[in-house]
Protein backbone atom coordinates (compact mmCIF):
# COMPACT_ATOMS: atom_id res chain seq x y z
CA UNK A 1 0.00 0.00 0.00
CA UNK A 2 1.33 3.42 -0.97
CA UNK A 3 2.08 5.65 2.04
CA UNK A 4 0.32 9.03 1.78
CA UNK A 5 0.15 12.15 3.93
CA UNK A 6 -3.13 10.77 5.34
CA UNK A 7 -1.36 7.53 6.27
CA UNK A 8 1.32 9.44 8.18
CA UNK A 9 -1.28 11.53 9.99
CA UNK A 10 -3.15 8.38 11.03
CA UNK A 11 0.05 6.73 12.22
CA UNK A 12 0.91 9.75 14.37
CA UNK A 13 -2.55 9.89 15.92
CA UNK A 14 -2.55 6.13 16.63
CA UNK A 15 0.89 6.14 18.23
CA UNK A 16 2.58 4.13 15.45
CA UNK A 17 6.10 5.41 14.88
CA UNK A 18 6.96 6.85 11.46
CA UNK A 19 10.26 5.61 10.02
CA UNK A 20 12.21 7.96 7.73
CA UNK A 21 15.66 7.76 6.15
CA UNK A 22 17.45 9.90 3.61
CA UNK A 23 17.77 8.37 0.16
CA UNK A 24 19.39 9.68 -3.01
CA UNK A 25 19.38 6.86 -5.59
CA UNK A 26 17.34 4.03 -7.07
CA UNK A 27 19.27 1.13 -5.50
CA UNK A 28 18.88 2.32 -1.93
CA UNK A 29 15.29 3.37 -2.64
CA UNK A 30 14.51 -0.25 -3.45
CA UNK A 31 16.27 -1.52 -0.31
CA UNK A 32 14.59 0.98 2.01
CA UNK A 33 11.17 0.58 0.43
CA UNK A 34 11.28 -3.19 0.82
CA UNK A 35 12.47 -2.86 4.44
CA UNK A 36 9.36 -0.89 5.38
CA UNK A 37 10.77 2.63 5.64
CA UNK A 38 7.73 4.89 5.50
CA UNK A 39 9.33 8.07 4.14
CA UNK A 40 12.34 8.44 1.85
CA UNK A 41 13.81 11.90 2.32
CA UNK A 42 15.66 13.15 -0.74
CA UNK A 43 17.62 15.53 1.45
CA UNK A 44 19.86 18.38 0.44
CA UNK A 45 22.29 16.56 2.73
CA UNK A 46 23.28 14.95 -0.57
CA UNK A 47 25.51 18.00 -0.97
CA UNK A 48 27.68 16.61 1.80
CA UNK A 49 27.35 12.83 1.53
CA UNK A 50 27.09 12.54 -2.27
CA UNK A 51 28.85 15.65 -3.60
CA UNK A 52 31.50 16.18 -0.93
CA UNK A 53 30.63 19.77 0.02
CA UNK A 54 31.08 21.11 3.54
CA UNK A 55 27.41 22.10 3.85
CA UNK A 56 24.05 21.78 2.08
CA UNK A 57 24.20 25.29 0.63
CA UNK A 58 25.73 24.54 -2.82
CA UNK A 59 22.95 22.08 -3.74
CA UNK A 60 20.84 23.21 -6.71
CA UNK A 61 17.23 22.62 -7.64
CA UNK A 62 18.39 20.63 -10.65
CA UNK A 63 20.33 18.36 -8.27
CA UNK A 64 17.18 17.75 -6.24
CA UNK A 65 15.06 17.07 -9.31
CA UNK A 66 17.60 14.53 -10.58
CA UNK A 67 17.88 12.64 -7.30
CA UNK A 68 14.13 12.71 -6.75
CA UNK A 69 13.59 11.01 -10.11
CA UNK A 70 16.14 8.36 -9.17
CA UNK A 71 14.46 7.60 -5.84
CA UNK A 72 10.90 7.67 -7.17
CA UNK A 73 11.78 5.08 -9.81
CA UNK A 74 12.09 2.36 -7.15
CA UNK A 75 9.82 3.61 -4.34
CA UNK A 76 6.62 1.61 -4.66
CA UNK A 77 5.39 1.93 -1.06
CA UNK A 78 7.33 4.73 0.62
CA UNK A 79 6.31 8.37 0.49
CA UNK A 80 9.01 10.47 -1.19
CA UNK A 81 9.77 13.78 0.53
CA UNK A 82 12.19 16.19 -1.15
CA UNK A 83 14.02 19.17 0.30
CA UNK A 84 13.70 22.56 -1.30
CA UNK A 85 17.36 23.60 -1.60
CA UNK A 86 18.70 26.90 -0.29
CA UNK A 87 18.64 28.63 -3.69
CA UNK A 88 15.10 27.64 -4.57
CA UNK A 89 12.52 29.16 -2.20
CA UNK A 90 13.71 32.03 0.00
CA UNK A 91 13.09 34.82 -2.51
CA UNK A 92 9.28 34.64 -2.51
CA UNK A 93 6.31 32.26 -2.20
CA UNK A 94 6.07 32.35 -5.98
CA UNK A 95 9.66 31.12 -6.30
CA UNK A 96 8.92 28.37 -3.78
CA UNK A 97 5.88 27.32 -5.80
CA UNK A 98 7.81 27.19 -9.08
CA UNK A 99 10.52 25.07 -7.41
CA UNK A 100 7.98 22.80 -5.72
CA UNK A 101 6.18 22.21 -9.00
CA UNK A 102 9.44 20.95 -10.52
CA UNK A 103 10.01 18.59 -7.59
CA UNK A 104 6.44 17.30 -7.61
CA UNK A 105 6.62 16.84 -11.38
CA UNK A 106 9.74 14.73 -10.79
CA UNK A 107 7.66 12.48 -8.53
CA UNK A 108 7.99 13.90 -5.01
CA UNK A 109 4.90 13.51 -2.83
CA UNK A 110 5.80 16.34 -0.45
CA UNK A 111 8.40 19.11 -0.16
CA UNK A 112 10.34 20.22 2.90
CA UNK A 113 11.50 23.70 3.77
CA UNK A 114 13.41 25.10 6.72
CA UNK A 115 12.38 27.90 9.04
CA UNK A 116 9.62 29.10 11.33
CA UNK A 117 7.64 32.30 11.40
CA UNK A 118 9.30 33.84 8.35
CA UNK A 119 8.16 30.87 6.23
CA UNK A 120 4.47 30.91 7.16
CA UNK A 121 3.33 32.87 4.12
CA UNK A 122 5.21 30.49 1.85
CA UNK A 123 3.76 27.41 3.57
CA UNK A 124 0.21 28.72 3.20
CA UNK A 125 0.86 29.67 -0.42
CA UNK A 126 2.04 26.15 -1.25
CA UNK A 127 -0.61 24.26 0.72
CA UNK A 128 -3.43 26.32 -0.81
CA UNK A 129 -2.16 25.21 -4.22
CA UNK A 130 -2.11 21.51 -3.40
CA UNK A 131 1.55 21.09 -2.42
CA UNK A 132 1.99 19.04 0.79
CA UNK A 133 4.65 20.66 2.98
CA UNK A 134 6.95 19.42 5.74
CA UNK A 135 8.46 22.07 8.01
CA UNK A 136 11.87 21.92 9.69
CA UNK A 137 12.80 23.81 12.87
CA UNK A 138 15.51 23.69 15.52
CA UNK A 139 18.89 23.17 13.93
CA UNK A 140 18.27 24.18 10.32
CA UNK A 141 21.37 23.25 8.26
CA UNK A 142 20.73 25.86 5.56
CA UNK A 143 21.11 28.52 8.27
CA UNK A 144 24.29 27.01 9.72
CA UNK A 145 26.27 30.19 9.16
CA UNK A 146 23.71 32.32 10.99
CA UNK A 147 23.47 29.77 13.82
CA UNK A 148 27.25 29.73 14.29
CA UNK A 149 27.60 26.02 13.56
CA UNK A 150 25.77 22.76 14.15
CA UNK A 151 24.55 23.42 17.68
CA UNK A 152 21.67 22.23 19.83
CA UNK A 153 18.76 24.68 19.71
CA UNK A 154 16.06 25.63 22.23
CA UNK A 155 18.26 25.45 25.31
CA UNK A 156 17.02 28.69 26.90
CA UNK A 157 13.45 29.35 28.00
CA UNK A 158 13.12 32.11 25.41
CA UNK A 159 14.39 29.90 22.58
CA UNK A 160 12.18 27.02 23.68
CA UNK A 161 9.06 29.18 23.73
CA UNK A 162 9.89 30.53 20.27
CA UNK A 163 10.21 27.02 18.87
CA UNK A 164 6.92 25.95 20.47
CA UNK A 165 5.20 28.94 18.90
CA UNK A 166 6.80 28.26 15.52
CA UNK A 167 5.62 24.65 15.51
CA UNK A 168 2.03 25.67 16.27
CA UNK A 169 2.18 28.41 13.63
CA UNK A 170 3.50 25.99 11.01
CA UNK A 171 0.71 23.56 11.83
CA UNK A 172 -1.87 26.34 11.49
CA UNK A 173 -0.33 27.28 8.14
CA UNK A 174 -0.96 23.73 6.93
CA UNK A 175 2.22 21.64 7.20
CA UNK A 176 1.71 17.88 7.28
CA UNK A 177 4.92 17.16 9.20
CA UNK A 178 7.64 19.03 11.07
CA UNK A 179 11.23 17.83 11.42
CA UNK A 180 12.62 18.73 14.85
CA UNK A 181 16.41 18.71 14.74
CA UNK A 182 18.85 18.90 17.65
CA UNK A 183 16.43 19.90 20.39
CA UNK A 184 16.33 18.90 24.07
CA UNK A 185 14.13 15.81 24.32
CA UNK A 186 11.79 17.44 26.82
CA UNK A 187 11.16 20.36 24.47
CA UNK A 188 10.54 18.08 21.48
CA UNK A 189 8.08 16.05 23.54
CA UNK A 190 6.21 19.22 24.54
CA UNK A 191 6.04 20.38 20.92
CA UNK A 192 4.79 16.97 19.80
CA UNK A 193 2.09 16.91 22.46
CA UNK A 194 0.92 20.40 21.52
CA UNK A 195 0.16 19.52 17.89
CA UNK A 196 -3.15 18.09 16.73
CA UNK A 197 -2.63 17.41 13.01
CA UNK A 198 1.05 17.68 12.06
CA UNK A 199 3.39 14.76 12.78
CA UNK A 200 6.82 15.41 14.27
CA UNK A 201 9.95 13.66 13.01
CA UNK A 202 12.93 13.81 15.31
CA UNK A 203 16.63 13.84 14.55
CA UNK A 204 18.47 14.43 17.79
CA UNK A 205 15.17 15.33 19.47
CA UNK A 206 14.40 12.36 21.67
CA UNK A 207 12.13 9.35 21.45
CA UNK A 208 8.79 11.06 21.96
CA UNK A 209 8.44 12.47 18.46
CA UNK A 210 5.97 10.74 16.14
CA UNK A 211 8.87 9.37 14.11
CA UNK A 212 12.61 9.46 13.48
CA UNK A 213 14.98 10.23 10.63
CA UNK A 214 18.70 9.74 10.10
CA UNK A 215 21.04 10.29 7.19
CA UNK A 216 21.42 6.88 5.58
CA UNK A 217 25.21 7.08 5.31
CA UNK A 218 25.43 7.96 9.01
CA UNK A 219 23.35 5.02 10.23
CA UNK A 220 25.37 2.69 7.99
CA UNK A 221 28.58 4.22 9.42
CA UNK A 222 30.06 4.87 5.97
CA UNK A 223 30.24 8.67 6.04
CA UNK A 224 33.72 9.80 7.20
CA UNK A 225 34.34 12.12 10.10
CA UNK A 226 32.96 12.60 13.57
CA UNK A 227 29.36 11.49 14.05
CA UNK A 228 26.73 13.57 15.80
CA UNK A 229 25.60 12.39 19.21
CA UNK A 230 22.20 11.39 17.84
CA UNK A 231 23.65 8.93 15.29
CA UNK A 232 23.72 5.18 15.94
CA UNK A 233 25.73 2.72 13.84
CA UNK A 234 23.12 0.18 12.73
CA UNK A 235 25.68 -1.82 10.74
CA UNK A 236 27.22 -2.98 14.02
CA UNK A 237 26.72 -6.75 14.40
CA UNK A 238 24.82 -6.94 11.10
CA UNK A 239 25.87 -8.96 8.05
CA UNK A 240 24.24 -6.85 5.33
CA UNK A 241 22.89 -3.39 4.57
CA UNK A 242 19.41 -4.87 4.33
CA UNK A 243 19.73 -6.24 7.86
CA UNK A 244 21.00 -2.89 9.16
CA UNK A 245 18.05 -1.04 7.64
CA UNK A 246 15.66 -3.63 9.05
CA UNK A 247 17.24 -3.14 12.49
CA UNK A 248 16.73 0.62 12.21
CA UNK A 249 13.09 0.19 11.22
CA UNK A 250 12.49 -2.12 14.17
CA UNK A 251 14.32 0.13 16.65
CA UNK A 252 12.27 3.17 15.64
CA UNK A 253 9.02 1.19 15.70
CA UNK A 254 9.59 -0.25 19.17
CA UNK A 255 10.99 2.97 20.63
CA UNK A 256 14.45 1.65 21.48
CA UNK A 257 15.99 4.30 19.19
CA UNK A 258 16.85 6.96 20.04
CA UNK A 259 18.10 5.92 23.47
CA UNK A 260 19.35 8.21 26.23
CA UNK A 261 22.86 8.34 24.78
CA UNK A 262 21.48 9.77 21.52
CA UNK A 263 19.49 12.48 23.28
CA UNK A 264 20.13 16.04 24.40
Amino acid sequence: MQITTSTLNSMARQGQKIVMLTCYDATFASVLDEAGVDVLLVGDSLGMVMQGHGSTLPVTLDDMVYHTRCVVSKASRSLVLTDLPFEAYLESPQQALASSVKLMSAGAHMVKLEGGHHMLETVRFLVERGIPVCGHIGLTPQAVNALGGYKVQGKTNEAAERLKAEALALESAGVSMIVLEALPAVLAAEITASLTTAATIGIGAGVNCHGQVLVLQDMLNIYPGKKARFVRNFMLNQTSIQAAVAAYVEAVRNGSFPAAEHTF
